[in-house]
């Protein structure tokens, strides 16, 4: 069992590296000119529908990938036996991971196509939240409740 553990840690932790990777990549795109910026001055109808979409993505998005993590994992994943729930929780982080690099990316690409700071705001929530999303045997052992059974024997 501790394999498995060491296991998912490892992926949990490649998975969430990787995120950062897009994001950073995303940003010295833009920066380094390989990637357009301000294809949507001038088009403030465009803007409005972006920054609208980026806005409602971040209030929505954000807080149900925290959300809807905590309420799998005490309605369903604690309830299964270990090889299950183990498989359960990654599939979870993953799409809670997913959720928030969804906010990031389109937010910060929002940004550089309108050059207006409300993508950068948004996006920068989003980079932030995914710091409560980061993996660690110590967690995943509380959130699983295996701590207490390892104290236990």
């Amino acid at each position: 069992m501790e394999k498995k553990i060491d296991r998912l840690l490892r992926l949990l932790k490649i998975e969430f590296a990787v995120t950062w990777v897009v994001i950073i990549c995303l940003i010295a795109g833009y920066e380094n000119g390989i990637l357009e910026e301000g294809t949507l001055i001038g088009n403030s109808r465009a803007v409005y529908i972006a920054q609208l979409t980026g806005v409602l993505l971040a209030i929505c998005l954000i807080p149900m990938s925290l959300r809807i993590f905590n309420l799998s994992l005490t309605k369903y994943i604690r309830n299964l036996d270990i090889d299950s729930a183990l498989k359960s929780y990654r599939r979870w982080s993953e799409v809670r991971i997913i959720l928030l690099l969804v906010v990031a990316v389109f937010n910060i690409s929002l940004y550089y196509w309108t050059m207006d700071t409300t993508g950068l705001l948004c996006g920068a929530m989003a980079v932030l939240a995914s710091m409560f999303c980061v993996p660690g045997k110590k967690r995943l052992l509380s959130e699983l409740d295996l701590l207490k059974e390892e104290e236990e024997s």
